[in-house]
């Protein structure tokens, strides 16, 4: 097995992403060196990009990501050719909260830091979903029992969790608007600015504050530099997806398209 001189990728993606791209390596050799199947952790969408990137060098094997119907969080199989993956091999189970519906309201929020508070790294669940009062999410097989025991209350609401098939996996009614927006640079900032019709002031204030994540982490720099299939949260606006960087107009400002969701309230 041949793997690829670090420089040839790293000059693709940033500086703190090295150490993730060495570890998508490692799963690969292992892949290849023992000639099986290796699964991730739950990836998101920025790491998909990262490990696709990386996987499709070696011709000898395929890869394939689960995480759900459309789900943003997935975890990545990569396989030897011979082998026929299926939903198994992910080992992802999908836990359902009860609670009492007349009479407490979920947020999205409120189950991640819930899950968080367990002791669970973000890497060990995925997406959290909803329709109406329904609320559910992904989680590795093996925490399942754990998260099933001890996850009895989410603030105040006494909550019991409770396995069910993943084919009864409810679709988040979360939807994402495109849109085209012009900014000046791709500064972080710029793109919060823009997106939400923020001042820099207060985004810079905002980002500084802790109120930002780029890719699940938090983020302190305003002047960050904002790359494709980059995922920005806002706290209490929304979040943004770079899609495409379209062109510049005859301002040299640049043309970008965007994902977003904006909070109603704000």
């Amino acid at each position: 097995m041949v793997i690829v001189n670090n420089n040839n990728i790293a000059q693709h993606f940033r500086p703190d992403e090295l150490k993730f791209i060495e570890q998508v390596q490692s799963w690969l050799k292992v892949a290849l060196d023992e000639y099986r199947p290796v699964l991730s952790q739950f990836l998101n969408p920025r790491q998909q990009r990262i490990a696709t990137t990386v996987v499709n060098r070696e011709a000898t094997v395929n890869h394939r990501y689960y995480g759900g119907q459309n789900a943003e969080m997935q975890r990545l199989l990569i396989y030897p050719s011979y082998y026929e993956p299926e939903v198994a091999d992910f080992e992802i189970s999908l836990l359902q909260i009860d609670y009492p519906t007349k009479f407490a309201i979920l947020k999205h929020n409120q189950i991640l830091g819930s899950l968080m508070g367990l002791g669970l790294t973000r890497n060990t669940f995925g997406d959290v979903v909803n329709a109406g009062d329904t609320w559910q999410f992904f989680v590795n097989k093996d925490m399942a029992s754990y998260v099933i025991t001890n996850l009895t209350k989410i603030d105040k609401i006494k909550i019991h969790l409770h396995p069910v098939a993943l084919s009864l996996a409810v679709r988040n009614e979360d939807e994402w608007e495109n849109t085209t927006i012009t900014v000046s640079s791709l500064r972080l900032d710029v793109l919060i600015s823009e997106t939400f019709n923020l001042s820099r002031s207060r985004v810079k204030q905002m980002v500084e504050a802790g109120n930002v994540k780029l890719n699940w982490a938090e983020i302190f720099k305003p002047d960050y530099s904002i790359t494709l299939d980059d995922w920005i949260s806002v706290r209490h606006f929304g979040r943004i997806r770079l899609v495409e960087v379209l062109g510049t107009t005859k301002k040299e400002k640049l043309r970008v398209n965007i994902n977003k969701i904006e909070n109603s309230k704000k």
